[in-house]
């Protein structure tokens, strides 16, 4: 049973704008054939000129009534990508009055692509208005060599995206474009035994037009109703992906009508919900409004550039196939209804034709994912709460009684003085140096968790500076914002404000934290924000920002302010002090990515919620957010041992992987499971160290192309239509890993889905799997479903130690997965793992080709070209070496080769080679023991 209260939490029906929309969008549907969208381009007003499109779009208000002026910009970008901007005239030149008196500003919010977007902005110098154009519609090409086209259709204005001579997007093709312009409120006066005339079926519902109230507080919306809407449909597009977060299926769910079909809209509203459900569309803690479409061999995207509280309704409509072409199935086209409360209507789309493009694309915009310390992408061992000092060094010496590997422990709100943020509890914390000094000899870190509100405590000196400094959150009135959270009553940073942003970063230095050092790093909790006595348990709409813009209006991007502060006092707490920060965050926005990683919340320890963490790892990856995981066992309750050991099996795959447990669990630290348990999930935690360089290079990756980390089978084989829908499963980077571990309780095989016709081998023991199609693959408690596709190289460190940080001068082992043509070749990325250095060239980038042909294997440079500190890196790394070489999949003519030529840079000298036959369904394989060459050299490896 589910903990979470839905009546804390809005339905849409409860959102008034939410219900407006909807109720708009069943007219329109209603009327079909004969609705008459109120929405018209003017020609008049249309001018293209250096790449952009500008113009006026009238709207009819009532019979004979105003005409509201929408202005529309429509940009081309040189990346292909095209932006669809829609403003009001009004607003726009602050010639509105608001209510109450209000400070707030009379704009719609403008300011969301100056947190989100970091480039890509580059105007197209070749796109153009095609001359071939069509009464009513102007049409401009656009994109590489101009192969894509926008048709934009004047009376009613709506849009239509194409490519390849197909129409891939369209806007407001159902009509359901809605601006709700600026009016004032006009007090109806009755007068006194005249009886009211019956007109509501000629004038719009006015009842959440103005204040409306929830959970007892109740919105003084001193600009009136202000949304903005728009259909977006994708013709012949079957699966929709992205939108994170919300606790439910990769490929998105029809939210209107049918068995199986949720009733609510998907809602963009960070939030902190206590024990979420799964499969569902709830709001969570953060949000992505980016989409992507997929049908066979084509992907797009669509990126909602809005902070504010947002839905979204998915349907699906079905053509029905023309009976007299045989073979031919009914055509299925996605239908989305985007619903912000507020804001500018600013609209990106990515016409592809790959995922890869996409997610390039939308990257160029919103920034890649960060490039972390590699410490980072190991183990973190965390509870709320480690109660002391010793308690801290108790656990990190039990983690090396038994061998167990981990990299950072983690410390809850317990740890301050009174949940006084930058504060030690003088009883329990007293010493934090010799914590610290402990975890430090075995290259281990700590994390401390600091969270937005600030405890409203007199003689605390961060709440003082905080008030005298002006720099908080401000109530509609324009006064210090108080509510209640942890510490009870308490003031919200307000990280919109360049002020607080400097003054933030001044609290993180070693002279003003003490007890803080440059091995400690930085949780971000509770930013939705979250407001334990507020509305939806987080701040009043009307709130005012730096700026005076409304709350209403920043909602989801205020979790990124705050994080991206942090991420930059890291950057700058001590001088000379380079280091790549680490800072988690729960809330999240379009551009989070590039500060940091993401956890997916207070989940539950139940079986349920172990198998929803990929959908929602997966689609957190699909919107450009690949540095996610989940709290392993489950953030509340005790798992049983067996659904804590399949959890860290699962973890292992995460990328992010922390266990986490409420401080009302019991303690579960990997050592006090009890054999067999505890040896299980050392197993799993050494895979996850052993596979480091991987993960590490699919990292990097993801850092320069906006790659996801854990792919979907769409991503990979986008012309298979039997994996589209495939979550369970996924591919790690580009490593040709596919893994499928065990959520089910009580399983003891899994069925895992083969995409094509190339070998497959079981990562531990070589079984080796054939032909497209489901396979059943064995996986008792201490198996963990994992293969290895064949044409490709894996680079791993096999010798097990404490943590990542004492593996930095360890050798390499290739695991040369062989192609059924004989053929295989992979890639590693390799730097310091802690500085900025890699920018100036201070890295090993190499490409490992094997060839059946040749039967050699050759490393390669990937480096373009030596930066400053190139050479100084070389040489450093210049011991460490590849210390074997793995072959599988090998084929008969393998059984006489004993030795192994090798020429690195000019110097000649042999390997022995150490064949090994097939069995029992084991492929063969075969071993180069000690090759000794370097792992940053170019070096050819040749078999006899």
């Amino acid at each position: 049973m589910t903990m979470v209260k839905h009546g804390n939490f809005k339905t849409c029906a409860q959102s008034g704008f939410c219900a407006r929309n909807r109720a708009y969008a069943d007219l329109a549907t209603s009327q079909a054939s004969s609705w008459n969208p109120p929405y018209s381009l003017a020609p008049e007003s249309i001018v293209f000129k250096n790449g952009q499109l500008e113009g006026t779009i009238l709207k009819r208000v009532g019979v004979g009534g105003e005409m509201v002026r929408l202005p529309l910009v429509v940009t081309f970008l040189e990346s292909g990508t095209a932006r669809v901007t829609i403003d009001e005239e009004k607003r726009q030149k602050g010639d509105i009055e608001l209510r109450h008196g209000s400070k707030a500003r009379k704009e719609r919010y403008n300011e969301a692509a100056s947190w989100a977007i970091v480039g890509g902005l580059e105007v197209s110098v070749t796109a153009a208005v095609n001359k071939q154009t069509e009464k009513g519609a102007t049409r401009v090409l656009y994109g590489p060599s101009n192969k894509f086209e926008a048709v934009i259709r004047h009376h009613p204005f709506s849009m239509e995206f194409n490519r390849d001579g197909q129409t891939q997007v369209m806007f407001g093709d159902r009509g359901l474009l809605n601006m709700e312009h600026w009016r004032p409120k006009i007090e109806k006066k009755e007068v006194e035994g005249e009886e009211k005339a019956d007109d509501t079926k000629a004038t719009e519902d006015e009842g959440t037009w103005w204040e409306e109230s929830f959970g007892g507080n109740t919105d003084s919306k001193p600009r009136g109703p202000e949304s903005v809407a728009l259909d977006i449909s994708f013709p012949g597009y079957e699966h929709v992906f992205g939108i994170p977060e919300h606790a439910t299926s990769l490929s998105l769910k029809e939210t209107r009508g049918g068995s199986g079909n949720y009733e609510e809209p998907y809602r963009l509203y960070n939030a902190d919900v206590f024990e979420y459900e799964v499969n569902s569309p709830m709001t969570l803690y953060g949000s992505i409004p980016f989409m992507q479409a997929h049908r066979k061999d084509s992907t797009v995207g669509v990126f909602w550039l809005n902070g504010a509280e947002t839905w979204i309704d998915v349907v699906k409509s079905r053509s029905s196939p023309n009976p007299l072409a045989l073979g031919v199935e009914a055509a299925v086209t996605t239908q989305t209804h985007w619903i912000s409360e507020s804001g500018q209507l600013d609209v990106f789309v990515f016409l592809g034709p790959s995922p890869m493009d996409v997610s390039k694309a939308y990257g160029e915009l919103t920034g890649y994912t960060q490039l972390p310390q590699h410490f980072a992408i190991a183990y973190h061992q965390c509870r709320w709460n480690y109660v002391s000092v010793e308690d801290v060094k108790d656990v990190d010496r039990k983690f090396d009684k038994h061998k167990i590997p981990y990299d950072i422990i983690w410390l809850d709100i317990e740890y301050t003085d009174g949940k006084k943020y930058f504060t030690w509890d003088p009883l329990t914390f007293g010493d934090p140096l010799s914590m610290q000094k402990q975890l430090t000899k075995n290259e281990r870190k700590l994390v401390a968790i600091i969270d937005p509100h600030i405890k409203n405590e007199g003689g605390y000196r961060v709440v003082d500076e905080l008030k005298s400094k002006d720099l908080a959150v401000k109530n509609k009135e324009g006064n210090i914002f108080e509510g209640w959270c942890w510490p009870g009553s308490s003031y919200w940073v307000d990280c919109f404000n360049p002020a607080a942003r400097e003054w933030w970063k001044s609290l993180f230095r070693y002279d003003n934290w003490k007890g803080a050092t440059s091995n400690m790093f930085i949780w971000n909790d509770m930013n939705e924000p979250s407001v334990f006595n507020g509305p939806e348990t987080t701040m009043p709409k009307d709130n005012l920002h730096h700026g005076n813009w409304e709350h209403r209006d920043v909602h989801n991007i205020y979790g990124l302010t705050y994080h991206n502060a942090t991420h930059h006092a890291l950057i700058e707490r001590k001088k000379g002090e380079v280091q790549r920060p680490f800072v988690l965050t729960r809330a999240f926005f379009a551009g989070s990515q590039r500060v940091g990683a993401m956890w997916t919340g207070d989940n539950e320890a139940k079986w349920e919620h172990l198998a929803q963490a990929f959908p929602m790892i997966l689609a957190n990856g699909i919107a450009g957010y690949p540095f996610a995981g989940a709290d392993v066992g489950g953030f509340f309750g005790n798992p049983e041992k067996d659904l804590l050991t399949r959890w860290y099996q699962a973890g292992a795959f995460y990328p992010f992987f922390r266990g986490h447990a409420h401080i009302d669990t019991r303690r579960r630290e990997p050592y006090l499971m009890g054999e067999p348990y505890t040896s299980i999930v050392t197993q799993a935690l050494r895979l996850r160290y052993q596979l480091l360089p991987a993960w590490y290079t699919a990292f990097h990756e993801a850092s320069v192309m906006g790659a996801p980390i854990l792919r979907p089978h769409y991503y990979e084989f986008p012309g298979d239509e039997r994996g589209f829908a495939l979550d369970d499963q996924f591919f790690v980077g580009s490593t040709g890993l596919l893994a499928k571990p065990v959520v089910t309780e009580g399983a003891d095989k899994v069925d895992i889905y083969i995409p094509d016709e190339e070998n497959y081998y079981d990562y531990f023991d070589y079984t080796k799997y054939s032909g497209a199609g489901t396979k059943s693959i064995r996986a008792p408690l201490e198996k963990i479903p994992l293969l290895m596709r064949g044409g490709h190289i894996i680079p791993r460190r096999d010798r097990p130690r404490r943590s990542s940080g004492l593996m930095k001068w360890d050798p390499f082992t290739l695991v040369i997965v062989l192609n059924k043509a004989g053929n295989a070749e992979g890639t590693l990325y390799l730097d310091d793992g802690e500085s900025f250095d890699y920018q100036a060239g201070a890295f090993i980038h190499r490409r490992f080709v094997f060839s059946q042909t040749s039967s050699s294997l050759v490393s390669e440079n990937l480096a373009e070209a030596a930066g400053a500190k190139t050479a100084a890196y070389l040489k450093k790394m210049k011991k460490v070496r590849v210390e074997k070489i793995i072959i599988i999949g090998v084929g008969g003519e393998w059984v006489g080769r004993r030795v192994a030529s090798i020429d690195e840079e000019g110097k000649q000298r042999k390997a022995k080679v150490a064949y090994h036959r097939s069995a029992g369904g084991k492929t063969a394989w075969a071993v180069i023991r000690d090759p000794g060459v370097a792992i940053g050299n170019s070096w050819k490896i040749e078999l006899a």
